[in-house]
């Protein structure tokens, strides 16, 4: 928003709300072909979600009893909230140790974190029968404090109103408020600091609600340590995800970019595919760490063993070494094919939890199978949270520059900060 908005009372709120009118406008041709592809879809999972709470969940899905979870907690929540995983990382990266590199993404990164657990936590709404009791854990009806779920659903909450406020100055700067900018931008730090200890605890408790199920996953996935296998996997599927989705924005929203930034970025893919490496290689040697101590070698030559190999061979051992050699190359494409193959390999194994190696013993003709309803609506939450995306970041100071009034604010405590500095040296 160029101009500052006048204070004014209703006169101010009037503007407000004209502006926000103004910008609901479609930005751009509308007949793209990623809308025409897009909007099909999503109208018919609209139809699709609508049908499922009119007509109950089990006219949509093929769960049972006994696989009652099914492609939404494994691909969108299970997943999608392990691709959320790079916001606390480059927060606490950016605002805890002060690194600046990193900063250029880090609006981008806070907005598609808190995006995903906005889409994806709706999901459970979905999928949940009684939907209805999805606000018992937050309400105060039969908390279920002994439950998993519970400490999840709580941290989802609240994790979704920090990553708003972390977000929330590149609202004010496009609202044009200038008080509010000041106020939320010194809550940044706080938010950051509490965001990352709910991070740590949700992404591992996500991996503590499987483990409940020892008899029904197959002793190659499960083991006491799945927490710590989820918390590990996070970091670098986050990271994974924000370097998909940088170069999907380079190319969508290049035009956004300042010159400073598209110099810099190549730096920013390059140390981000350095730390999935790192990272990467931690995780390998635990899962190694976990099969010689489970003793399951023999079980690596059977077909579900071939499947394991798949995911940690194929989807992690391949990509981190991917990531190694485009590193020292210094070749995004292959640092990108690695971020692919690397969700490719969450994906994988956050459904073998839920489905795939779940109950395997099972014959195929009993076994859970998504219905195309299912998949259209997993589908439809993902573009969802495309479109919406899309609209945030041509309208708010996302990738392109904040507004002249916001650097001069900046300047200014910079200044005052010094001065301070220089007089606590006299």
């Amino acid at each position: 928003m160029e101009r500052e908005i006048r204070p004014g009372g209703e006169k101010r709120i009037r503007e407000i709300v004209a502006f926000i009118l103004q910008e609901l406008k479609p930005k751009g041709p509308i007949l793209t072909p990623f809308n025409v592809i897009t909007a099909p879809i999503m109208a018919l999972g609209v139809g699709l979600i609508i049908w499922r709470f009119i007509n109950g969940v089990g006219s949509i899905v093929h769960e049972t009893h006994g696989f009652p979870w099914g492609i939404w907690i494994g691909f969108n929540i299970m997943a999608g909230v392990a691709f959320a995983g790079g916001a606390y990382v480059l927060t606490f990266v950016v605002y805890i140790l002060r690194s600046e590199k990193y900063h250029p993404i880090i609006r981008a990164t806070v907005l598609n974190g808190f995006l995903a657990y906005l889409f994806y936590a709706s999901v459970i709404i979905i999928d949940c029968v009684r939907w209805w009791n999805i606000a018992n854990p937050l309400i105060g009806n039969k908390f279920g404090v002994n439950a998993v779920l519970f400490l999840i659903a709580w941290h989802f909450f609240l994790y979704m109103i920090t990553e708003l406020i972390e977000f929330s100055p590149a609202i004010a700067e496009w609202l044009g408020l200038q008080r509010a900018r000041r106020i939320l931008g010194g809550l940044t730090i706080g938010a950051v600091i509490f965001g990352i200890t709910l991070s740590t605890l949700h992404q591992s408790g996500l991996g503590a609600l499987v483990m409940l199920a020892k008899h029904d996953i197959h002793p190659l996935w499960w083991t006491e340590y799945i927490p710590v296998l989820f918390f590990v996997s996070s970091i670098f599927a986050g990271l994974s995800m924000v370097i998909f989705e940088g170069t999907i924005s380079l190319r969508v929203f290049r035009h956004q970019m300042s010159e400073d930034f598209l110099r810099r970025y190549p730096g920013i893919v390059v140390g981000l595919g350095k730390t999935c490496a790192g990272v990467m290689i931690v995780y390998l040697f635990l899962k190694l760490l976990l099969l010689i101590h489970g003793r399951h070698w023999s079980l690596l030559n059977t077909p579900m063993g071939y499947w394991y190999l798949t995911e940690v061979v194929g989807l992690t051992l391949i990509p981190s070494v991917l990531f190694i050699k485009g590193v020292r190359s210094r070749s995004l494409a292959l640092i990108r094919v690695a971020a692919l193959l690397t969700m490719a390999g969450i994906i994988i194994n956050r459904c073998n939890y839920v489905f795939i190696a779940y109950k395997w013993y099972v014959p195929l003709a009993e076994r859970y199978i998504p219905t195309w309803k299912e998949v259209v609506i997993a589908f439809t939450v993902v573009l969802a949270h495309i479109w919406t995306f899309r609209w945030i970041v041509n309208r708010m100071p996302v990738y392109r520059e904040s507004p002249e009034w916001v650097k001069e604010e900046e300047e200014e405590t910079i200044s005052k900060e010094v001065v301070q500095w220089k007089a606590s040296r006299m």
